[in-house]
């Protein structure tokens, strides 16, 4: 009942008369109050006005299923689990699928204890100040072609900050996001599948947003919205802006189940675009100039000897060329 009462109060700028939401909840007046004061107890700023009903003022920081499910609109996931603490958003999503649940469904947990990315690195996840959440997904694409949604997903992190936040924000190749030559925000993608078949790809995304300091093994590298803005974000309408923007893009990728339709918004984005990179694969290292991504999400680099060259993701890294970007 949360979910509609906040849906309803959000869809009108004005008052909600209590009659209203008995009619449309089809339940009584007391449980109506019941309900706004449990909002209130958790922070939620109500007015309430004889004669006039309710209106929605002001909602706190949190990350419930239905603070998120009232902010969304029609939406290709079928639900949104929350959880105040999890070992990794992506562990409950692979659960969830091996468990046969064919539900497309957004995790989102409000810490982490086990938040994992690239390579195996541990991702630091404190309670109550960033985003944490995967994507369970079943697309009926081909297996080989799973991994290119990791960019798009890094194109719907980059496109939702710039429009919630006004930051100018960038993509490190494939998948980390940048801010002012720092990391916010990092994506691991990861699949179950047969040959043929996918069973579920998870998409997991850490968002930096309210964060105010960092251990200093990762405090030159990393950064949050909060630190380059100078101004607390609401993570719920960032998390609400990524999934719409997942959405757009994940729709068009479907389409061709490669990047033709998203190549140039997501060059456009690219931090490296035309500027020289370290190839990292193992102990070797070379130099390159990129050029953007192709229509497969590889990485297009001038190599030394003059020849342009794709490069896959997964097999190396790229630096920039006396830092991380």
């Amino acid at each position: 009942m949360k979910t509609k009462i906040l849906s309803m109060l959000r869809k009108q700028e004005t008052y909600v008369s209590g009659q209203e939401m008995c009619k449309e909840l089809g339940v009584s007046r007391t449980a109506v109050w019941k309900c706004m004061n449990q909002l209130k107890e958790e922070g939620y700023t109500i007015e309430a006005i004889s004669n006039k009903g309710y209106r929605l003022v002001e909602s706190p920081d949190t990350l419930t299923s239905y603070e998120i499910l009232s902010r969304l609109e029609k939406s290709m996931f079928e639900d949104v689990l929350f959880f105040e603490k999890i070992d990794s958003t992506n562990n409950k999503a692979k659960e969830l699928g091996n468990q046969l649940d064919r539900r497309q469904l957004i995790i989102v947990a409000d810490a982490q204890t086990a938040g994992r990315g690239r390579r195996g690195r541990t991702w630091q996840s404190p309670k109550g100040t960033d985003i944490f959440m995967s994507f369970k997904l079943h697309p009926a694409i081909a297996p080989q072609h799973a991994s290119r949604i990791t960019l798009v997903a890094a194109l719907a992190v980059v496109s939702a900050i710039e429009t919630v936040t006004g930051l100018e924000a960038k993509i490190k190749w494939p998948n980390d996001i940048i801010v002012n030559g720092h990391k916010v925000c990092g994506i691991l993608t990861e699949m179950s599948s047969e040959p043929d078949f996918i069973h579920h790809v998870v998409v997991g995304i850490g968002i930096n947003v309210n964060t105010e300091t960092f251990p200093e093994e990762i405090a030159n590298i990393a950064t949050s919205l909060y630190h380059e803005s100078k101004q607390t974000v609401n993570r719920a309408t960032l998390l609400v802006e990524v999934v719409a923007e997942f959405e757009r893009f994940y729709e068009q990728f479907l389409k061709t189940e490669d990047l033709s339709m998203l190549v140039d918004e997501y060059n456009g984005y690219l931090v490296h675009k035309g500027k020289e990179i370290r190839v990292i694969s193992g102990r070797e290292e070379t130099i390159g100039m990129t050029q953007g991504i192709d229509h497969e999400g590889s990485l297009l680099v001038m190599m030394e000897d003059g020849v342009t060259r794709p490069v896959i993701s997964g097999e190396v890294s790229i630096r920039g060329i006396s830092s991380y970007v």
